[in-house]
């Protein structure tokens, strides 16, 4: 996977008993990202945020270029990157993507089908997940009352922290309805909404992609929040 985010060489868990990621943020790298990475540790760091890392999710594209292991080794923070794409049922996040799966699919169409986003991430190796499937028009329900369900989604964002009230709400039940595991992330954009939603791996030492893969896939994962105001 000569495509895939550069491994964590250095990470300090704050609960031995699990890892606990930010699933889904945004950089500068993203034409709506306001945030630099190195601010997002420091962050991290300044309100000692109890994440071990998290992965940028650029919109519509994935950065094979950004090396931030200098920045993992300061901080002791896992840094990945993955891609959340746009399908004809919302968006969709898509972790360890590599050069088969970016020959594969055309990351900057806005229409993608989201059979095609699900069926070549697992051919490729990666993991292909709806976010925010609660949200009007981008989110993967808003599409199942108009058109049905889609067959080979079994994960999704149950918490997102740019949700309005009332999504994640509807996210986390009909994935429960429906059978689907949940993870969250904060959808961050800037710099101080990091860890708003993050998602917990019990017993597990994710020290890059290609491990966050086989996790995802594993299956053993939960959602939580961290915004203001709610408990952990």
């Amino acid at each position: 996977m000569t495509a895939n985010g550069s491994p964590c060489r250095y990470s300090v868990s704050i609960d031995s008993n699990k890892m606990r990621l930010d699933l889904h943020t945004h950089s500068i790298k993203s034409d709506d990202g306001r945030a630099k990475v190195e601010n997002y540790c420091k962050w991290i760091a300044k309100k000692e945020l109890p994440l071990d890392g998290f992965v940028l999710t650029e919109h519509r594209q994935f950065d094979a270029d950004s090396d931030y292991r200098q920045l993992e080794d300061e901080y002791g923070l896992a840094i990945m990157k993955a891609s959340e794409v746009e399908t004809d049922y919302g968006h969709v996040l898509v972790f360890g993507v590599n050069d088969d799966l970016l020959a594969a699919i055309d990351f900057t169409n806005v229409r993608l089908p989201i059979e095609t986003v699900l069926d070549e991430s697992r051919k490729a190796g990666a993991f292909a997940a709806p976010c925010h499937p609660g949200r009007k028009r981008v989110g993967l329900f808003a599409h199942y009352e108009e058109r049905g369900v889609v067959q080979g989604v079994d994960t999704v964002e149950v918490l997102n922290g740019g949700s309005i009230p009332g999504e994640d709400e509807l996210s986390l039940a009909m994935a429960d309805r429906l059978g689907y595991r949940g993870f969250g992330g904060s959808d961050s954009h800037v710099v101080s909404r990091i860890g708003f939603c993050a998602t917990d791996f019990p017993n597990q030492q994710i020290v890059d992609m290609e491990a966050l893969v086989h996790a995802l896939y594993g299956g053993n994962f939960s959602a939580v929040s961290m915004r203001p105001g709610d408990s952990d």
